[in-house]
């Protein structure tokens, strides 16, 4: 299904402070990605269910549930529904969204003596980055 881009497209805007604005803009946004989840497992050809994207979806919008500064909640609004329109719009590669999918890639407290025996004093290298 190919989808026109102006129709997604919308200005940056700004709740002003009002909670009542910011909790229907979050809701709407997250309303956006949940019906979402199907058409974007048909457009990448995932192989995973609507459920798990969903699943997904919810665990990032919960991860900032903490998050009550409302021009804080605007630029995450901003930036999630720019990244909503790039997905609908087919706009990323599958190694992309295949990259969401896989989810937080911390690594686990280390000692020194791991660090040392990993041959590297760093922390700011993922496992599965290139260099």
């Amino acid at each position: 299904m190919s989808t026109i881009p102006s129709r997604l497209a919308r200005a940056g805007l700004s709740s002003g402070g009002d909670r009542h604005i910011v909790r229907q803009r979050v809701l709407a946004n997250y309303r956006n990605w949940y019906r979402s989840a199907p058409e974007i497992c048909k457009l990448y050809a995932l192989d995973v269910q609507p459920s798990y994207i969903r699943a997904l979806i919810r665990e990032r919008f919960e991860r900032n549930l903490h998050i009550t500064d409302p021009r804080v909640i605007d630029v995450l609004l901003i930036k999630s529904h720019q990244e909503w329109q790039e997905t609908i719009n087919c706009w990323k590669m599958e190694s992309h969204i295949l990259d969401m999918l896989r989810g937080d890639r911390q690594r686990p407290q280390r000692s020194f003596i791991e660090k040392f025996y990993e041959g590297r004093d760093e922390d700011a290298v993922l496992p599965g980055t290139p260099p």
